[in-house]
């Protein structure tokens, strides 16, 4: 019998007493593996930052992250008193396989080691001597869990519940605030503008106090292949310069390569299905449904590895922000490096003045540009004030100084950002998955004219994409050009209308 003081550590007592069912059917112990170690030491952070755990897991197909949760709090629910447990799955079926998979490791249990369910049916176990207990249901039901007070939730495949804003406002709410309870969120991803993508997404803002924790698909070492006829091609050659050190091996490029033809048999098509069902990052598990977008992510991709040093003059940009989650982003660019992105929220006006006066003292920028519509205008005004002539009020709203190409100065920006990140010549952004995503989100058209404008950010979000902060707070950097030169701006009144979809 193991040390009494041990059985608390789930890790010792999952390997030493949960058995699983392995994908060739063999009953084994149940030792974790990359992806599942990554997680359960995320979330072990966050219990002794916090004292409770709200996460939001973002996976490819088929990595444990289920069975992890399982036995996460199959084990919890018996090794403490008082602790209801709830799963939540968007099927059936899933329902079924994943409390089978928790009546396994009951069942396999030495005799001893945890108390006889005083019920066990099929979709519940209950230990009355520890007044603890274990539940599952279907996201099919809008009243799942519902009544029920719970200190363990378990979301899987959160992307594909039907009802997910009914089991938001109902089941969610069931669960305590209190020390130890725990809400975890877990599925591959199914598009934007669903319920998980929001949790992920204010995650990833840090506005709604989930963290967000991603696993990449070449972390399983099952998804390999000999590769004897594999022949690879430029971008497999990029991939595996990118993610090598993260553990992206030839192997894995050669398994990948036979699941993208299994997808679909022309290979551009079976690439899109790879990369969401098993994505590198988080930006790529979201497909935009935009398929012609303004920056393609291959350019964000290689600028996010890619190490520049600069001496050219510092240009800062700013975006604004106060309300609905939208962030308030500042960003460094120096030529062809744009580095030290900060991303703050819940400052007011004042409170950022005071931050980029800071900034200012302390790094001597050659220009400040802030977006100068609505909240901007008084940050600028607060700073030209305390005599700082660095800052620049930038409003992208008005005409662009080449009236013919483009429809308004934000369209003009976003282009002259493009040619910077497209051009020959390397560039180096920071390696983040916001500024990522911001990038390549956007749409675009053509007036009549042959004028360009970009999506405008009540578009964006109606698409379910949050505003793009970071990279319009990287496009306010190009306003004197790609190396910081003389200012083009023009004070030209604004027109009294602007195209309500792409302004």
């Amino acid at each position: 019998m193991a040390d009494l003081s041990k059985l608390k550590d789930f890790k010792f007592f999952a390997e030493n007493f949960f058995k699983i069912r392995t994908k060739t059917g063999s009953i084994e112990p149940f030792l974790l593996n990359k992806a599942q170690l990554y997680i359960h030491n995320k979330l072990e952070q966050q219990l002794k930052e916090t004292g409770k755990i709200r996460a939001v897991c973002l996976k490819g197909r088929q990595q444990g992250v289920s069975t992890y949760i399982q036995a996460r709090y199959f084990h919890k629910t018996i090794t403490n008193r008082g602790i209801k447990t709830f799963i939540l799955t968007h099927e059936a079926e899933a329902t079924k396989n994943l409390f089978e998979m928790t009546k396994r490791y009951y069942e396999y249990l030495p005799y001893g080691l945890c108390p006889k369910a005083a019920k066990d049916s099929a979709k519940e176990l209950r230990f009355e001597s520890l007044d603890s207990g274990y539940a599952v249901g279907t996201a099919g039901n809008k009243g799942a869990g519902r009544s029920q007070t719970v200190q363990l939730m378990h979301g899987s495949e959160s992307a594909f519940w039907p009802n997910a804003e009914e089991h938001a406002l109902g089941l969610l709410q069931a669960v305590g605030t209190q020390a130890n309870t725990e809400v975890i969120l877990e599925s591959t991803a199914n598009g934007i503008g669903n319920y998980f993508h929001s949790v992920w997404t204010g995650a990833e803002q840090g506005t709604n106090g989930f963290i967000p924790i991603f696993v990449p698909w070449y972390w399983q070492d099952e998804y390999t292949d000999d590769g004897k006829n594999f022949k690879p091609n430029d971008s497999d050659e990029e991939l595996l310069e990118q993610y090598k050190d993260d553990g992206l091996t030839m192997a894995h490029l050669a398994w990948r390569r036979k699941k993208i033809y299994e997808f679909h048999n022309d290979y551009d098509i079976g690439l899109i299905r790879f990369s969401q069902e098993y994505p590198c990052t988080a930006s790529e598990a979201f497909k935009n449904p935009i398929d012609d977008t303004f920056i393609n992510a291959i350019h964000v991709t290689r600028a996010r590895k890619i190490k520049v040093e600069s001496d050219a003059q510092l240009i800062i940009g700013v975006d604004p922000a106060i309300g609905d989650n939208d962030r308030c982003a500042i960003i460094r660019r120096r030529g062809r490096k744009a580095y030290d992105l900060e991303v703050l929220q819940n400052h007011n006006t004042m409170e950022l003045a005071g931050r980029l006066k800071t900034i200012i003292e302390r790094e001597r920028p050659t220009k400040v540009c802030i977006d100068c519509i609505g909240i901007g205008a008084g940050v600028t005004d607060r700073l030209l004030e305390m005599g700082f002539s660095c800052v620049e009020g930038v409003n992208v709203a008005r005409s662009a100084n080449d009236k013919e190409r483009f429809g308004n100065l934000r369209a003009e920006l976003w282009s002259e950002m493009r040619d910077w990140l497209t051009g020959e010549l390397p560039v180096d952004i920071p390696d983040s998955d916001e500024l990522h995503r911001d990038l390549c989100g956007l749409g675009y058209k053509h007036k009549s004219n042959g004028q360009l404008l970009i999506e405008s950010k009540i578009d964006l979000k109606k698409r379910g994409f949050p505003s793009p902060d970071c990279s319009d707070s990287l496009m306010l950097t190009f306003y004197f050009g790609q190396h910081g030169g003389q200012s083009t701006y023009q004070p030209i009144k604004p027109p009294a209308k602007f195209d309500t979809m792409f302004t």
